[in-house]
């Protein structure tokens, strides 16, 4: 199944509000058995914006899509130029209060699994085992011809040594990884091949119109099935990639718990959604619980 290159959804006259109740999500972890299914909007606490709430990057920005990357080496080249830039801000953030509740709610046994549609690691950076990457991450890179995956860190090596004067300045970083610059701060930018066959590099993450790998697909789902509640945190759940799965727990007759600060696609599936920002919210939920929220170490 392509993951749908949808990039609005107008929310219907009739959704339910959004409530300051947390007490559904606070049930459910007591309850134990929650899988976690989190978006963009969890790492805006950590400097990544989210697509669609306010301030979303959609506003100024179109993702990427798998038809134009591998169909043109003018994109290829704007996308490296972006994405090389931008890979420095994400290396830079570091997991917010929203993360490290996730993880401690894992280490208390309350989580039974953690889905992320994003690519930034910030679940494993605070201490989430056996993270679910449903889009991939921007760490790893995998070659179109051969299929060798690299790290990042060394494409970004033989990048710099590449493009050793390229230092412009974004006018902002998107989910993605990708910086905002124009055609001109682009320049001549250049790209570097595959290191073992010559071949096309991708970043190892999914695009809109590619198709999400149908072997992690079916692990989200069994996930899904081995779960007793679903919570979704910080996503619009627009794609079908993320929302198939709140339509399967709603199907399966499991509660789906949303915490977003706006309409999702999921709402009608859900058994509340919570307005309130991810960390404020994820704290509060691990103080009733007793739970202590630190770092990976703690």
């Amino acid at each position: 199944m392509r993951m749908r290159p949808t990039l609005s959804w107008t929310p219907a006259a009739d959704l339910p509000p959004g409530t300051t109740d947390l007490e559904p999500v606070v049930d459910a972890l007591g309850a134990g058995g929650v899988l976690v299914l989190s978006g963009a909007g969890i790492s805006t606490e950590s400097g990544i914006p989210d697509y669609r709430g306010e301030g979303g990057s959609l506003s100024r920005h179109t993702p990427m899509t798998y038809q134009d990357f591998t169909g043109s080496a003018h994109a290829r080249r704007r996308y490296w130029a972006r994405s090389h830039l931008g890979w420095r801000t994400f290396g830079r953030a570091r997991p917010n209060a929203g993360h490290l509740a996730v993880a401690a709610f894992a280490r208390d046994a309350r989580v039974s699994g953690v889905i992320t549609q994003n690519v930034d690691g910030l679940h494993q950076a605070a201490g989430s085992e056996g993270v679910v990457e449903l889009h991939g991450s921007l760490d790893r890179v995998v070659c179109l011809s051969c299929r060798a995956f690299s790290p990042r860190r060394e494409l970004a090596r033989r990048l710099e040594a590449e493009n050793p004067d390229f230092d412009p300045v974004a006018a902002g970083i998107n989910p993605d990884g990708d910086a905002d610059l124009t055609d001109a701060q682009v320049g001549d930018f250049r790209v570097v091949p595959c290191a073992d066959c010559g071949g096309i590099l991708k970043p190892d993450v999914v695009f809109f119109g590619e198709a999400v790998p149908p072997q992690r697909v079916e692990h989200c789902r069994r996930l899904v099935r081995e779960a007793a509640s679903l919570l979704v945190l910080g996503s619009s759940l627009t794609v079908m990639s993320g929302l198939r799965f709140v339509r399967q727990a709603s199907q399966e007759g499991k509660p789906v718990l949303i915490v977003n600060r706006d309409p999702t696609r999921g709402d009608p599936h859900a058994l509340t959604r919570v307005a309130l920002p991810l960390g404020t919210a994820l704290t509060t939920v691990a103080d009733r619980l007793g739970i202590p929220v630190g770092g990976p170490a703690d």
